[in-house]
């Protein structure tokens, strides 16, 4: 896939728009998380690596899964969301150890699963921080990859681009995934990446699901999700302009007739090569 260097600052972005990011669990990220889970499955006394793991979505459904003769390695750098994790936690899981840290240089290996749920294009290089995920996993060891299906979110990222400021004029169209996840957008696309970087009897499949929009949760997707680096992009910005890039934005959704956008994922599951 290549290199990625220079793109937005993804894991920034969901750092300072935790409370942003939250608020999404309930329509997105835990019915997202519960489909990986459900398709990972955890078992009792496993040993896991939830790479990229937010707010706990997919972590604390894997440590109730474990019990409490396993262990949950949830990894992420947005220490905001790791926190609202622990919180949810409390004292209840001890088999639950959450780190603030990157996953990409994460050393423990050894995991029965490894999983990440919507993680990878957070990383600089997708082909070497997915393979460093991979090779956390014990030999034989399953590892679970949830990516954005092809269409997902759109037209939000075209409608907010035109809504900057100049119409974001010098800005990419950056949809909720960085560059290089368009070439692995399909189950088969994916599937035949992951073979590639060393995973064997790899299956992926497409788990469909839809939004109904309503302003509120049209613009809370802005905010909690990575579209909102358009927005980081352009410190410029004020409170003034961003009400009215709001403004333009959700008109042109009404112009446009969009009332629902495609938010499916992909969910591939291998095995590390012994």
């Amino acid at each position: 896939m290549g290199s990625t260097v220079g793109e937005p600052d993804f894991g920034g972005a969901f750092a300072a728009a935790a409370a942003s990011f939250t608020e999404l669990d309930d329509v997105l990220w835990n019915p997202i998380s519960t489909a990986a889970v459900a398709r990972a499955r955890p078992r009792f006394d496993e040993l896991v690596f939830d790479a990229c793991c937010g707010d706990g979505a997919s972590a604390l459904p894997t440590a109730e899964l474990v019990g409490i003769g396993g262990v949950v390695d949830a990894v992420d750098l947005a220490e905001p969301l790791v926190a609202v994790a622990r919180e949810r936690a409390g004292e209840r899981m001890p088999q639950l150890r959450l780190h603030v840290d990157d996953v990409t240089s994460w050393e423990p290996t050894g995991y029965d699963l490894v999983q990440c749920v919507l993680g990878v294009f957070f990383f600089p290089d997708l082909d070497a921080g997915t393979r460093h995920l991979i090779e956390r996993a014990r030999p034989g060891g399953r590892v679970a990859i949830t990516v954005w299906a092809r269409g997902a979110f759109d037209p939000l990222p075209e409608l907010l681009a035109a809504a900057l400021p100049d119409g974001g004029e010098g800005l990419d169209e950056r949809a909720p995934r960085s560059a290089g996840l368009e070439q692995i957008d399909t189950p088969g696309s994916l599937a035949q990446w992951l073979t590639g970087l060393g995973l064997v009897g790899v299956r992926a499949e497409a788990v469909q699901r839809h939004l109904d929009l309503t302003p509120d949760l049209a613009w809370s997707l802005v905010l909690g999700t990575a579209l909102r680096v358009l927005l980081d992009e352009l410190d410029e910005l004020d409170d003034e302009m961003i009400a009215g890039v709001r403004e333009r934005y959700l008109a042109a959704l009404a112009e446009r007739g969009v009332t629902s956008i495609d938010v499916t994922t992909l969910i591939a599951i291998g095995r590390r090569a012994s």
